[in-house]
């Protein structure tokens, strides 16, 4: 390690470009180019796969979208439905009662007779 400088510089810091050749590293990457000065285009040369990724994540978040959109027409639905039934339910319960009460009266009369 004798690329390492062995005392701090007069400002009192060490510069990275100083320190990382003598750790064995390489200040470029792939094909002689520093990070820094590497394109985006570069970049997708290093994944060639995360265009196709990132086509189908905007086409799940898309489907994603329209189901929500589904599910929430579909529950307003639910909830029209639920609020007209309501009316049946209560028209339902009325002649339930109305039943049990002729039952009672009919009983309490000795009026009630055997279906023939």
């Amino acid at each position: 390690m004798s690329d390492c400088p062995r005392e701090l510089p007069a400002n009192g810091t060490l510069d990275p470009r100083d320190v990382v050749p003598a750790l064995g590293f390489s200040r470029t990457r792939r094909y002689g180019q520093s990070r820094s000065r590497q394109t985006l285009q570069e970049r997708k040369m290093e994944s060639p796969h995360e265009h196709q990724q990132n086509l189908l994540l905007s086409r799940i978040i898309t489907n994603v979208e329209k189901l929500n959109e589904a599910i929430m027409l579909l529950n307003k639905s639910l909830q029209e439905i639920n609020i007209q039934n309501m009316n049946v339910e209560l028209v339902a319960q009325m002649f339930k009662n109305y039943q049990s009460n002729v039952l009672f009266h009919l009983e309490a009369t000795d009026s009630l007779k055997d279906p023939s």
